[in-house]
């Protein structure tokens, strides 16, 4: 029980210690004759105690091996001890060359002696710090049975994994099984762990009670990942994950650091490969404007671009305090690029073209935008603006001062825009496509549906909720959106801007559609929660403008393939200039009278297409 103490004194440790060493020398002696000391060696005894313990007691208080908690013992404790026993033992034999050069032939300590004690000391001293180790443990949970847990990488990652669990939490937790693609390892045992096929992971952990699987694989497939969440999820098992081992504090896992795998795992999908040699041509040497950068597009955007060679990163936003957070994260990750941070709001012509005066930017990515569709369907003013006056004070300006290019961040609300914000960006890309060969500058546009975890999306909704308890709102159950990652939306940006040549709207592959309603649930299920007991689902019914089904016109039909197969262009019969400008204009001057029907009316008549749904704006149509 005294070992047990949280605060047993380092005193203590280092008495027993040296107890261990008393121990190890009489064994040495007695071992070495046999249990049958002679009177000649007992003469000697004690002078050979006196310069081992002497030895052994002044490494110890060098080296403090005494200090270290004993519950806690580790391989690198083992390893320490190790080495203050080896190294003691050649300084011993140092003694001895000594001794048989000064005092005629002598050894003072037998060489049996000092090998015996040498194994003795290391093996007992190990042996016992492990014992009370293990000791400690079932002490503090004598009668709790444990947690079983399973891990899937039957190799070196999967070996450092049981092993975090077991140093910081083996007391709650037991790994019953390792899991494995590899052939060649199944049926075989991994410290005495048996390793099972891939197609045997839903029988075990549906016969086993099994709470945790860890993935312990530094690479495996978004799809493969993917596949092992879902027959968690089935399973009713909670997944985790180890970071990658650049992430390890010190070169060693943390059982703290492995973490409950989120949605975002289940959405995401296989790295893209980009032409870098292409961007970074593209990037050197220029001064690039991002507009809204401090939003989750543009803050994504700058720090890609900040790894890429470049002259200055000019970032523009209205949002004070998103700019200085941002130019604080900045100043720390990415100390060698150039940075101008200004708070400016795109509506503001005079304040834009001074700063395209003063910076003469080479490329722009306009991101500025509001994108939320129902505050737009009750704010058409701020829509029109902001989307729409906004984006032509921008475009104006980079032909006006000889911007190369000109790339714009859209959305799939324009695609057969049902609400004001999706027309709001459809009337943009078409001013932005108009103005192509007015000037040096290529305009590009880039479309794309919802991003993971951007500010106001849906998934950082769910969390809330079911953070909360619940309930977790859905406006309709058959509701269906695209997802992508913030990373992958900007990487792909970034390859359009440097392959487009001008006048192009790319569109992105964004996979399949994701119901709502069932990404919920998986939500649900990922936070150890079940559905209809512990939290509800609710539906509240359409928002005005809400479509249920987005679209990106990426069938063959509608589209060009690119050299890239996550990008392809859009098929989009493009307006005559004229009319478009002067239309555009009218709906702009439209703004001074703040009618909301007026401006959603011309709106309508520059957008044929836009057709609105659930809204006050459906008897214009």
């Amino acid at each position: 029980m005294f070992f047990f103490r949280r605060d047993t004194p380092s005193w203590i440790i280092l008495v027993i210690d040296i107890a261990i060493c008393l121990f190890s020398v009489i064994l040495a002696f007695l071992l070495r004759f046999n249990f049958s000391i002679p009177t000649s060696a007992m003469l000697d005894l004690p002078i050979v105690l006196g310069i081992i313990l002497s030895v052994r007691i002044i490494s110890f208080l060098i080296t403090r091996s005494y200090i270290g908690v004993i519950r806690y013992t580790s391989t690198d404790d083992a390893l320490r001890i190790f080495l203050i026993s080896f190294f003691g033992s050649v300084f011993f034999v140092l003694v001895n060359v000594f001794t048989y050069y000064v005092y005629e032939h002598i050894f003072i300590i037998p060489f049996s002696i000092i090998i015996i004690d040498f194994l003795v000391t290391t093996f007992v001293m190990i042996s016992l710090r492990m014992l009370v180790k293990i000791a400690y443990a079932e002490y503090l949970n004598p009668n709790r049975e444990k947690t079983n847990v399973v891990i899937f990488g039957a190799g070196e990652a999967g070996v450092i994994a049981k092993g975090a669990l077991d140093r910081d939490a083996g007391s709650k937790y037991k790994v019953i099984a390792f899991f494995d693609d590899n052939e060649k390892k199944v049926g075989k045992k991994l410290v005495n762990i048996p390793i099972y096929p891939a197609d045997k992971i839903s029988e075990i952990l549906s016969t086993n009670s099994v709470a945790h699987m860890i993935l312990a694989v530094q690479k495996m497939s978004t799809t493969r990942k993917q596949e092992l969440i879902e027959t968690c999820l089935i399973n009713n098992t909670k997944v985790l994950s180890i970071p990658p081992v650049s992430r390890w504090i010190n070169g060693e896992l943390s059982f703290k650091q492995i973490k409950k795998v989120k949605i975002d795992d289940l959405l995401e999908r296989d790295i893209i490969n980009l032409d870098k040699h292409k961007i970074i041509a593209d990037l050197a040497d220029k001064t690039i404007l991002i507009t809204g950068a401090c939003g989750s597009i543009g803050s994504e955007m700058v720090r890609q671009i900040a790894e890429f060679p470049h002259k200055q990163i000019i970032i523009i936003d209205q949002a004070e305090s998103p700019l200085y957070n941002l130019e604080v994260e900045l100043a720390e990750n990415y100390k060698t690029a150039h940075f101008e941070f200004i708070l400016a709001d795109i509506k503001n012509e005079a304040r834009m073209r001074r700063i395209f005066e003063h910076f003469k930017p080479n490329i722009v990515f306009h991101v500025a935008a509001y994108k939320h569709v129902p505050v737009m369907e009750e704010n058409p003013y701020e829509a029109v603006t902001t989307n729409i006056r906004g984006t032509k004070i921008i475009a104006d300006l980079s032909i006006e001062m000889g911007v190369e290019k000109f790339v714009m961040v859209s959305t799939d609300k324009a695609v057969n825009p049902t609400n004001v914000m999706g027309a709001s960006k459809r009337i943009a890309e078409m001013y932005v496509q108009s103005m192509n060969h007015k000037g040096v500058t290529k305009f590009i546009t880039t479309r794309f549906g919802n991003v993971l975890g951007s500010n106001g999306s849906v998934i950082p909704l769910f969390n809330e909720q079911i953070s909360k308890g619940g309930p977790v709102t859905i406006t309709h159950p058959d509701i269906t959106r695209y997802f992508m990652t913030i990373p992958e939306a900007c990487q792909l940006v970034l390859e359009a801007g440097s392959m487009g040549k001008g006048g192009e709207i790319y569109i992105f592959d964004m996979g399949e559609s994701v119901k709502i309603v069932d990404l919920a649930k998986k939500m649900i299920k990922l936070s150890n929660l079940t559905l209809g007991k512990d939290i509800q689902i609710v539906y509240t019914g359409l928002r005005p403008g809400e479509k249920l089904y987005e679209e990106l016109l990426n069938n063959k039909e509608n589209t060009i393939a690119t050299h890239h197969p996550k990008i392809m262009i859009a098929k989009v019969s493009e307006s005559d200039k004229m009319i478009l400008n002067e239309q555009i204009s009218e709906l702009i001057a439209l703004i001074s009278k703040q009618d909301n029907f007026e401006l959603v009316k011309k709106m309508k008549e520059i957008v044929p297409e836009y057709k609105s749904q659930n809204s006050v704006y459906e008897k214009l149509d």
